[in-house]
């Protein structure tokens, strides 16, 4: 496990495919959109499910401030794409099947890391870690801190 990124560090760079299979470059993102990173556990789980209709529940106020929303697990694009059809997910899901990004980031497990931890991050405009966000215990009351981050990088 790598270590845990905190606020100031750089955006690691890194490519994963989406739900239909198409390769994000997260790079073609940084500068031109603030980024808002959620990594879940698992499709169409109680938890994660809350959490990725919490963020579609607010994905226009998001686009509103400039960002880009991405949902990140160790779940393949197949069941990416039917879990983003069944709740009507309108941002991408991406493929970490490999869990390298999960690594890169050093998100935390819990459970004594036999479950994938539930980590948002927020990336400036810069490409630096604007806000961090552990939300393992509480899958949606981290999405207004995520709101309030991304509101103060275009004051700042």
């Amino acid at each position: 496990m790598s270590k845990e990124l905190q606020v100031g560090d750089d955006c690691p760079a890194f490519s994963l495919p989406d739900h239909q299979g198409s390769l994000i470059d997260i790079q073609h993102f940084i500068s031109k959109k603030i980024l808002v990173l959620f990594f879940y556990p698992k499709d169409d789980t109680p938890g994660c499910t809350k959490e990725a209709c919490a963020f579609r529940d607010a994905y226009a106020d998001f686009v509103s401030l400039g960002c880009e929303v991405f949902g990140i697990s160790s779940d393949g694009s197949k069941s990416h794409l039917a879990f983003g059809q069944k709740h009507g997910l309108p941002y991408p899901l991406l493929a970490d099947t490999q869990k390298k990004v999960r690594q890169l980031f050093g998100v935390p497990g819990n459970l004594f890391g036999l479950i994938p931890g539930r980590v948002t991050y927020v990336v400036g405009l810069n490409g630096k870690i604007a806000g961090i966000f552990n939300s393992q215990t509480n899958p949606v009351g981290h999405i207004e801190e995520a709101l309030r981050v991304a509101r103060s990088l275009l004051t700042a």
